[in-house]
């Protein structure tokens, strides 16, 4: 891949790092509730959902920073943009859409084949 295309994949990774980081500094905000806010068992139930959601929404935030990071390093090693299962390039749109990806769309489907029929 050229350095040109790497640096705007870069660019789009670094953008969507800070996009996840400020929204989760949102949402924490959004998480702390006073419990003596809560009349009632049914309030607090609802509260307890909403916070459930909340901790699942960051938890999968956090590991797509994690992939971010990962990208951001393969760029750096040299690896970005080729698939780690067959090492052949892995599609531009498909980095384009989702440039945390680490498969071709070939060896993706047999991934998710694979963990079809195991499941």
């Amino acid at each position: 891949m050229d350095q040109k295309s790497l640096n705007k994949f870069k660019k789009l990774l670094l953008e969507e790092k800070q996009k996840v980081m400020n929204n989760s500094r949102k949402n924490l905000d959004d998480i702390k509730v006073d419990v003596d806010d809560l009349p009632d068992e049914t309030d607090l139930a609802a509260s307890e959902v909403s916070q459930n959601l909340a901790f699942k929404l960051r938890d999968r935030e956090r590991m797509l920073l994690v992939k971010i990071n990962e990208a951001l390093g393969r760029i750096d090693d040299g690896t970005f943009g080729a698939c780690e299962e067959c090492e052949e390039p892995i599609e531009p749109r498909r980095l384009e859409a989702r440039p945390v990806s680490t498969l071709c769309i070939a060896c993706k489907e047999r991934e998710e084949h694979r963990e079809k029929i195991f499941a």
